[in-house]
């Protein structure tokens, strides 16, 4: 792999939304980490010298995301997780989802299921009101107070 397909690598990499790629081929490894910040790039080429020396790549910045209209959330409610584990829209894959954007919901409302340790925790709405927006997807892991859905309170 050439420096050109390396530097290629990189920026698809960044753009794809992917936190990590590695690629391990006979003589070459590389593991390109990314967050909103940075793209960190780690690369060992082995040559006739020294079968195992290490080229570190440079740190490049990655691309910045594309600017997003703000929209005003002031008004609304977020509601967050109470826990670590993985989110879920449905009780399992042939269920209906339990809310969807413009569904009106009420106080005790089931919004999603958090499954950590293999026990499914039911999320239940604090207040009613209108989803206006869901903000994590299916089956994605969630951190404790990280935002899950925006309401409109009614």
């Amino acid at each position: 792999m050439d420096i050109k397909q390396i530097q290629d690598l990189i920026r698809f990499v960044s753009k794809s939304g992917v936190n990590e790629v590695a690629i391990e081929q006979e003589n070459f490894k590389i593991t390109i980490k990314t967050n909103q910040v940075t793209t960190v790039v780690n690369a060992t080429i082995p040559d006739a010298q020294h079968p195992v020396a290490a080229a570190p790549l440079a740190i490049a910045p990655a691309s910045a995301p594309a600017a997003q209209p703000v929209d005003d959330t002031s008004k609304y409610v977020t509601i967050k997780s109470p826990m670590i584990g993985t989110f879920y829209r449905s009780a399992s894959p042939e269920k209906p989802l339990f809310v969807n954007v413009g569904d009106e919901i009420k106080t005790g409302s089931v919004l999603c299921i958090i499954e950590a340790m293999k026990l499914f925790n039911e999320i239940e709405a604090e207040i009613s009101g209108r989803i206006v927006k869901i903000l994590v997807d299916n089956a994605s892991p969630v951190e404790y107070d990280q935002p899950l859905f925006l309401v409109e309170p009614m």
